[in-house]
Order: C-alpha cells, then sequence, then structure tokens
C-alpha cells in the first residue's frame, strides 16, 4: 500500500492558501530581523528545530531533549492545517534553523514554500517519504477488506505508528549529524521512543484481535491508518468521507446512507474528527449519541493538556480500545 498523495483539492469550506509568491514576500518583509542565517545553532549550543505541525515537534523533541529547541509553527488545536495561511512572523522561526520537519503529501505545503524563501541551508525531514510499511517486517497483519473507502492515498501519516518510528530515528540521525557529540544520546531517545511506540501497535492490534470484524464509521479518514493497525473495517461511504474531508456537502444519498450505518447500529463507533467539525458531521454525531453508538475524537494537532505524541496517541487508542470493547 503506498501512502504518497496527490494533493487533497480545496474544498469550498476550505480558507485558500497563500501562494508561492505570497509566502516569499513575507520571507523577504522578516529577512532583515531573521539576518542572513546559514543554520548556526544557537548561542546556547542547543540544535534549532522546526516543524510544520506540533505533532512533529513533539516527536522531536522527544529525540532531541534539552539539546534541541524545537518551534512548531501550527500549533493551534482549532485549527485546520489543510487551509493554514503563513503569517509573517512564521518565517522568523527560520532564522538559525538546522533541521525542518514535515509531514508532506500536500498537507503542509505551506512549510515546504517557507523553508524554500527562506534561502536557510537546512536539513529537511518529511514524514510522508518515509512512510512504507510494506518493508517492515513488524506491520501488523491488514484489516478487513474495505469495499467502501479506499486509504491507500492518505497523508495523515502520523497515525501511522510505523512511519512515526521512522521519523524519530531519522530525526536522531539528522540531529547526530549536526552535533555528532550528542549522538548516542539522540540514538538512546530515539530508541525508548521507538520501543513506546512498538508496544502502542502492540496495544492498538489488540483492538481488533478482541472484536473480530468490528466495524467503524470515520467523518474524515484522519485515522485511517490507526483503524488499520487496529484491525477494524472503515465502512464509510466513499463519497460521504470525501465531501467532508473537503468541507462540501456530501449527496443526500451519501448522507442517508452514512447515517443509516449510525442509527442502525452497524457500526460499533463513529471517529469524529473534532478539528473540522461541519454541520453534517455535528448532526451524525449527535444521531450517534442518541443511538447509544460511542464517539471516539480525533485530532490533526497535539490538543491542550497532553504532554507529548505517545501520551497523545496512548489516549486516543485508549478511547477507541473503550468504545471498540462497549460494543
Amino acid at each position: 500500500m503506498t501512502h504518497r498523495l496527490t494533493p487533497t483539492a480545496t474544498g469550498s469550506g476550505r480558507r485558500p492558501l497563500r501562494t508561492a509568491a505570497a509566502i516569499a514576500g513575507l520571507v523577504a518583509l522578516t529577512a532583515t530581523a531573521c539576518g542572513d542565517s546559514q543554520g548556526q545553532s544557537p548561542s546556547d549550543g542547543r540544535i534549532t528545530v522546526v516543524a510544520s505541525t506540533n505533532v512533529w515537534a513533539s516527536v522531536a523533541t522527544a529525540v532531541g531533549g534539552d539539546a534541541v529547541t524545537v518551534t512548531a509553527i501550527l500549533s493551534d488545536p482549532g485549527a485546520d492545517p489543510h487551509g493554514y495561511e503563513a503569517k509573517p512572523s512564521d518565517a522568523t522561526a527560520f532564522a538559525g534553523a538546522d533541521v525542518v520537519l514535515s509531514n508532506g503529501g500536500g498537507y503542509d505545503d505551506f512549510f515546504t514554500t517557507l523553508v524554500d524563501s527562506s534561502g536557510v541551508d537546512v536539513r529537511r525531514i518529511v514524514a510522508v517519504d518515509l512512510a512504507d510499511p510494506d518493508a517492515d517486517e513488524q506491520k501488523p497483519e491488514p484489516a478487513p477488506a474495505d469495499a467502501h473507502h479506499d486509504h491507500s492515498e492518505n497523508e495523515h501519516v502520523w497515525y501511522d505508528l510505523e512511519t512515526v518510528r521512522k521519523v524519530a530515528t531519522k530525526v536522531a540521525d539528522e540531529l547526530a549529524a549536526v552535533a555528532p557529540d550528542k549522538a548516542e544520546v539522540f540514538r538512546a531517545n530515539a530508541a525508548n521512543f521507538d520501543k513506546a511506540v512498538q508496544e502502542l501497535i502492540v496495544k492498538t492490534a489488540e483492538i481488533g484481535q478482541r472484536k473480530p470484524g468490528a466495524k467503524v464509521l470515520s467523518t474524515e479518514p484522519v485515522a485511517a491508518y490507526l483503524l488499520h493497525t487496529a484491525g477494524l473495517e472503515d465502512v464509510t461511504p466513499a463519497e460521504f468521507s470525501e465531501a467532508v474531508e473537503e468541507e462540501s456537502d456530501p449527496s443526500a444519498a451519501a448522507v442517508a446512507e452514512a447515517e443509516g450505518l449510525v442509527t442502525g447500529k452497524q457500526v460499533v463507533a463513529v471517529v469524529y474528527n473534532s478539528q473540522t467539525e461541519i454541520p453534517v458531521t455535528k448532526r451524525l454525531k449527535e444521531q450517534a449519541g442518541a443511538a447509544g453508538v460511542p464517539v471516539v475524537g480525533v485530532t490533526e494537532t497535539l490538543p491542550q493538556g497532553v504532554t507529548g505524541y505517545l501520551d497523545w496517541m496512548t489516549k486516543q487508542v485508549d478511547a477507541l480500545a473503550g468504545a471498540v470493547a462497549a460494543a
């Protein structure tokens, strides 16, 4: 299964992305304040890392520890990364950057444009480029065949735990290249992170093993990789999911099919992207509540109150496990 993605078309509900020229202008406006940086570390000796979202920033922090200063361009738990508009202050984050970390796959193009326009000589890590679960012998058993929605092209790879492991290893390698004297520390931190993620993979896979054939409905395919690891069948009508992701209106037939799955209790849970709510998904959530179908919230950035990636993902896996077990 390939994880490459051509950028999703922007629906009418998405805010328009700034053009490359506009973002380049933002960088030019802040060039004097930023200085002519060539990727030098700050005066305290720490390595400077800039990430597109706080999800990837948290992975970099877990690996780099006290030896890094990590900045996330997007941390607002209420923002939609697909439609994020770069601000003049964003360009200043790249002054002195040593390593930049992005999701890729059309998800955070604003970040790539910012990096390209900054003129900084920097090491780049793109998560989507590392997504190749077929090459990993520890990949969980495939979920049941999904005739409703094809998740083979999905840029939300932070829910692909195998890819997250690879990103952490790559971060350790790049940080070690910048500060060879700290290489052992970075690789030890990455190994500890990797062990925790592997344990989470096992825990996630047990969800479906305990409830074979369990079906779920997702308001968007944000957590599709996690559902795959869990061995759950996503029976969301493709037309419904695609329309919601683009924040356009699904057809009446698609809405009726999705609502029928919920009100008829044909699914054990509704996996709900609480970060991009529109009227049709809000109504579906209300119907799930009325029908007694658990709603499992997922997000695209770290919400307030979590300490990092592992804490965040563990809480989501626990919520999913609880919902499926209760069915």
